[in-house]
């Protein structure tokens, strides 16, 4: 079944492809320059550092509701092993099985597709293989992910700890957040929008995590417009569910990803850099969330840091 027509006029309006020439495979990435960087490190005036990822254990985020998306299953393989002979330097390694988009990640451009469109022109059919997983557009093609983030807290503006069920974040919305953190998103800005969710995840609530607020289709234009370089939150979905559009699953995954090659990132742990931002009211700060390279990698996982 086709997309609703209103969704395909919000992908013209906010499709990316050709802007930085017709091989480029990095998308919006192009936005964070040597300026931006620049000035994202202007952001760092206390040294204070807040990891913006979940543990990565077997009875994590994965209900078992997407398949194969596997929590992680580390084993220790190797336990005090006297590699070169008795009395020598003993060495413990581990190995770990686990869907890259279990935890806190980003999902890569070739994570989503419809009518067989992948960012900037290249065919979904001939891009993604099960053996070789993605040919062009590679988690691997983005090499760093270091700029200015900012915080969006869209739940604290509202003055509440958690958003309500299947509430669309607008808009109107993000500008609230703007105004309550004093800050205002710029070119090349990771914006981090923090709903609340992930505290049921925290509280032992892991089939409620699944279902809650997210973004409305309404906010890849408004990123679109100010040349936001990616987006996360604190949520799974990341996009409101069920969908606003009638038939339009996945919108906001599509809108991002497909026609403005836009990283969005899930799972994310926001809760002590949100306190941290009430308290002094400064919500931007240096960040730093690059990829693993995986070669061929449709997303990633990720241990964002921010620094203030």
């Amino acid at each position: 079944m086709p997309m609703p027509a209103e969704f395909y006029e919000l992908a013209k309006r906010v499709n990316n492809w050709g802007r930085w020439g017709k091989d480029d495979q990095i998308g919006t990435m192009n936005l964070i320059t040597e300026d931006v960087v620049k000035a994202a490190a202007a952001c760092v005036r206390t040294g204070k550092r807040f990891s913006l990822a979940v543990e990565l254990h077997e009875d994590g985020i994965q209900n078992g509701m997407i398949p194969g998306r596997d929590n992680p299953k580390r084993t220790t393989f190797l336990v005090n092993h006297e590699v070169f002979g008795p009395g020598t330097v003993a060495t413990s390694d581990d190995s770990v099985v686990m869907g890259i988009q279990a935890g806190t990640h980003w999902d890569g451009f070739t994570h989503a597709t419809y009518e067989d469109r992948l960012y900037n022109g290249f065919s979904a059919k001939e891009t993604v293989t099960a053996e070789a997983g993605a040919l062009n557009l590679g988690i691997e093609k983005i090499k760093t992910l270091v700029t200015r983030g900012v915080l969006l807290d869209v739940a604290g503006a509202k003055g509440v700890d958690l958003l309500e069920p299947e509430y669309a974040v607008t808009p109107a919305d993000l500008e609230a957040a703007e105004e309550f953190g004093n800050v205002k998103v710029r070119a090349g800005d990771v914006v981090l929008v923090r709903t609340g969710q992930i505290t049921k995840y925290l509280a032992g609530d892991k089939d409620g995590y699944f279902y809650g607020p997210g973004l409305s289709v309404r906010c890849p234009e408004w990123f679109h417009a100010r040349d936001v370089a990616a987006v996360a939150n604190d949520t799974v979905v990341f996009e409101i569910f069920p969908p606003e559009l009638e038939n339009g699953f996945m919108a906001v995954h599509a809108l991002h990803l497909v026609e403005m090659g836009m990283l969005q990132g899930q799972n994310w742990f926001l809760e002590e850099l949100a306190a941290d931002c009430a308290a002094d009211g400064v919500y931007e700060f240096l960040l730093d969330a690059s990829p693993q390279p995986f070669r061929g990698g449709v997303g990633t996982p990720v241990n964002p840091v921010a620094v203030k």
